[in-house]
Parts: C-alpha cells; sequence; structure tokens
C-alpha cells in the first residue's frame, strides 16, 4: 500500500511538471497548453497509482493481477489527444511537438506515480531544455533556408491568389503571407497594396524566368528578394 502522504506527493509533482511543460507550449501559442499538460500528467499519475495500489486493495493485500497493464493503455492512449494537435496543411504539418510533448508528459507521469522521481525529474529538465533552448536554435536555422519575398501590385481582388498560383507552378512552399501595408496609391491616386511572402524555394528555382512569369501578371508592379530576419 503506498502511504497518503506519497499519493498527495506524487499528484501534486506531476502537476507541477506538467504545469511546467504546458506553460512553454502556452507562451508558444500551441493548440495544447498548461491545462492540457496538467491533465494528462496528473491523469497518467492517477492510473498508475489505481495500477499498483487498486489490485491490493481488490486482492486484500495480495497482488491480484498485473499492475502493468493498466498503466500501459496509457502510452497508447494519449496517441488520440496527440492526433487533435497535429494540422497539416498543403506540404506543411504543424503540431508534432506538441503531441511529442503530451506523449511524453503522460509518460513522466507514470514514472511519477510509479515513485520513480528521479527519472521524472530528468526527463521533465531536459524536456523544458528541448522545447525552450532548442527552440531558438531550430528556428534560426531554419529561417536561413527561407526567403522574404515583398510583392507590390495593385489592391484588386484575386491579386494574393494569382501569385500563389504561380508559386505552385515553381515550387515555392509559402510559410508565411503578410499584408505590409494597403494605404499605398498609385500616380492616379489607384489603390495599391505590398505583401510579403516568406518562402522556401527548391534547389532548381529559376529566378530569371520566374521574374519574368510574375510581372505578367495582372497588377503586379515590383518584386524584391531578401533574406528574412
Amino acid at each position: 500500500m503506498i502511504p497518503n502522504v506519497a499519493i498527495i506527493t506524487r499528484l501534486v509533482l506531476s502537476a507541477v511538471i506538467g504545469g511546467l511543460i504546458g506553460m512553454e507550449r502556452e507562451i508558444s501559442n500551441r493548440p495544447a497548453g498548461l491545462r492540457t499538460h496538467i491533465l494528462v500528467t496528473i491523469g497518467s499519475t492517477l492510473i498508475m497509482l489505481v495500477s499498483i495500489d487498486g489490485f491490493f486493495i481488490l486482492g486484500k493485500g495480495v497482488l491480484s493481477g498485473d499492475p502493468a497493464r493498466l498503466a500501459a493503455q496509457v502510452v497508447s492512449g494519449i496517441g488520440f489527444i496527440g492526433a487533435g494537435t497535429i494540422l497539416r496543411t498543403g506540404n506543411n504539418i504543424t503540431g508534432l511537438t506538441t503531441a511529442a510533448s503530451l506523449w511524453v508528459s503522460a509518460g513522466i507521469g507514470l514514472a511519477v506515480g510509479a515513485g520513480y522521481y528521479l527519472g521524472a525529474i530528468i526527463t521533465a529538465g531536459i524536456v523544458l531544455l528541448t522545447l525552450m533552448s532548442l527552440r531558438v536554435f531550430e528556428k534560426r536555422r531554419l529561417m536561413s533556408k527561407y526567403k522574404k519575398i515583398e510583392v507590390v501590385g495593385i489592391d484588386k481582388p484575386g491579386l494574393i491568389g494569382s501569385i500563389g498560383t504561380l508559386f505552385a507552378k515553381y515550387g515555392i512552399n509559402i510559410k508565411d503571407v503578410r499584408i505590409i501595408n494597403n494605404e499605398l496609391h498609385g500616380a492616379d491616386d489607384t489603390g495599391m497594396v505590398r505583401v510579403l511572402f516568406v518562402v522556401k524555394m527548391p534547389s532548381s528555382f529559376d529566378r530569371e524566368k520566374f521574374n519574368m512569369e510574375i510581372y505578367k501578371l495582372p497588377g503586379v508592379i515590383s518584386v524584391c528578394f531578401s533574406n528574412p530576419n
């Protein structure tokens, strides 16, 4: 039997660890944040406690079943929650890191519930280091692979769509799109728009040919290539 103090300690510890991981995800504006991670870790801890103590209670002090069987279902069951955080837009897949953080949070919860404090705390530290420190390194490295294309054109319906179609033709993957300024005016007081595209280009990209085609699009006035900050 696990003492009541130990039960409370394990539940509180799992909530704290889950909260720390969830807080990082919350700050990063991810779909699963503080509350979700706390619930996952504390739920996993509770299931492990039930797995350990429950069979002794039912067996009146004698182990009457396999305590690992119930806890093992957490590993596969957490996949349903993680799948809800994964989104696919074209060739881009987002949410994998959050899904992985939920999965490892469940594992940490099980470890805390089993009393494996050292493994749980060290794992939590590595997870936080990975999510916080390596994110900056990863962002800098990935952003070096992207280019910034600024397009100025006449503010008319379908302009951005036609540019996007041309990007797709050349295998250009759009990472982000932002309208920088829509208060510009041409010589004849025609409304103009400046659009910033952050894109990833294929190795075989023919910039000269692309420029010839994009300037043929109705409404396109200027195109400028640069590296993102």
